[in-house]
């Protein structure tokens, strides 16, 4: 996640005003510190990344599930994987019937068939297509999302490598210009492909492996399938972050997983507000919710990820302190007045404008300094640096805040109508699992090719998952969802001694 840019200015005064042995404590300068330390671990890190150049000779399945997508999106998406000739194509839809979907697979007949289940949610339909998968690897891709020129084969590298268990892509948006929503989004993206990622993947543990197009040996995905469909956390099952979750899985098992730079993929983003911010929530909930599941393997086997992610946590709370901070300060009159050496040589009105253009450029600066890599690519995106700082902060930080609070919470996929709606279905998910597995057992599957490296169906794909829709559960309580609560007003109790009393 980009953080905001640190006010420089302030942050050095506040330092020297501790290391010269004054008893406040500022949450600035320990916020900003926490900020630089973790760029300069990510910097040291990534500057070890090379992609993998090994040649993997194995079979590929791709596994699409899919709601619901524009005809031309989706029919190019498909044709573009077909063009890069995987040992096959499955097609999983999951919801309310979609025949136009259906026909457009079967265009792309016979490397691409198509299965059906009225269940939504990506991750039931995750399950059927890597159970009537045959691959060695099996290559999950969101179905908005669009190869570029040997995404697949370079994406396979890595498995030349037997430890390596799981490989993620470089993903960036489509036409970013398109709004400004667009074009921070991809900044975003691009940021993450060159610090986080690469820093991550050195150590052979990226924490997430975005699901945008995704790889893992199928394997593994067999033995991992019955926690990844049912285990719990605080309480409940999520079905977001399926992407985290089998990243998690992975890991646990023994193997690395690794991020490969040179396969690259572009996805779409939201357009409204509205929905951007239900992503960011879902993203925030997830990620955060995996973080405490993970924390007690992370901190014994692999202790630089668990700071990555702890950080994430950590971070947003102490900016909210520091907000709290200074608010607190200005209503008080309380705490040092760093900008009296300021006011009074300049007088109160220059003085000010002093302050605030010291401020501003230092941040600029500052925030420049941390997007280096992205700014050689994108030279003119120095000019939207302020903006860039502003959304970061004024909508992320408070995203994250809320999605820590409502991990707990069962809920859906909330960009999408007809998508996995959350909260009692979760229980009726659960239990319609079985049912699933058995009409995918019955199906009957027969080599297309000698080597049975292509699976063709033989039998009417959607019974597959014809199951009889129940009602869904009564709604159940669930204490343990209270946990990010206590965790977070405690944090917040913590803080607010920090600032009445030592600073």
């Amino acid at each position: 996640m980009t953080k905001s840019g640190a006010f420089v200015f302030i942050f050095i005064l506040q330092l020297r005003h501790m290391i010269e042995g004054h008893p406040e404590i500022y949450m600035f300068a320990i916020y900003s510190s926490l900020i630089w330390a973790l760029w300069l671990l990510k910097v040291i890190l990534s500057s070890r990344y090379r992609p993998f150049t090994g040649t993997f000779t194995g079979t590929t399945s791709v596994v699409v599930p899919v709601l619901d997508e524009p005809e031309d999106l989706f029919r190019d998406v498909l044709a573009r994987m077909v063009e890069q000739r995987p040992s096959e194509i499955i097609v999983v839809i999951n919801g309310a019937p979609n025949p136009t979907l259906e026909r457009i697979s079967e265009e792309f007949a016979p490397l691409v068939r198509w299965v059906h289940t009225p269940i939504p949610g990506k991750r039931n339909a995750v399950m059927i297509g890597t159970e009537l998968s045959t691959g060695d690897i099996t290559v999950l891709v969101d179905s908005d999302t669009v190869w570029t020129d040997n995404t697949l084969s370079e994406l396979v590298r890595p498995f030349a490598d037997t430890k390596v268990g799981g490989v993620t892509t470089r993903q960036r948006i489509l036409e970013p210009e398109r709004s400004w929503i667009t074009r921070w989004a991809d900044w975003l993206e691009n940021s993450r492909a060159l610090y986080s990622m690469p820093a991550q993947s050195v150590l052979g543990q990226v924490g997430c492996l975005p699901g945008r197009t995704i790889a893992f040996r199928r394997s593994i995905m067999m033995r991992v399938m019955d926690r990844f469909m049912n285990e719990r956390f605080m309480g409940v099952f999520l079905e977001v972050s399926d992407d985290r979750t089998l990243t998690n899985l992975a890991l646990q098992e023994g193997h690395r997983t690794v991020y490969q730079h040179t396969s690259l993929v572009y996805t779409d983003a939201p357009l409204e507000v509205k929905k951007l911010y239900k992503q960011q929530l879902r993203w925030a909930r997830g990620s955060q919710y995996n973080t405490l599941r993970m924390l007690p393997w992370m901190l014994g086997h692999a202790p630089v990820l668990a700071i990555f992610f702890i950080m994430d946590i950590i971070l947003p709370f102490l900016l909210a302190g520091v907000i709290a901070g200074w608010i607190y300060r200005a209503m008080s009159g309380q705490g040092y007045n760093f900008y009296e050496g300021f006011l009074s040589e300049y007088g109160v009105q220059s003085g000010v404008l002093l302050v605030l253009g010291l401020m501003v450029v230092s941040s600029v600066v500052s925030m420049a300094i941390r997007q280096v890599r992205h700014l050689s690519e994108k030279p003119m995106d120095f000019f939207r640096l302020p903006a860039f700082i502003i959304v970061s902060t004024a909508f992320l930080m408070p995203i994250r805040l809320i999605g820590f609070f409502k991990m707990g919470h069962a809920s859906g996929w909330g960009t999408r109508a007809g998508a996995y709606a959350g909260g009692n279905s979760n229980d009726l998910l659960v239990e319609q699992l079985d049912a699933d597995r058995e009409a995918i057992a019955d199906l009957d599957f027969q080599p297309a090719s000698p080597d049975g490296a292509v699976a063709v169906l033989e039998a009417p794909p959607r019974r597959a998952t014809r199951v009889a829709a129940k009602a869904a559960p009564a709604r159940r309580l669930n204490p343990k969802a209270a946990w990010p609560y206590v965790i977070g007003i405690s944090i917040f109790a913590v803080e607010a001694v920090s600032i009445v009393f030592f600073s």
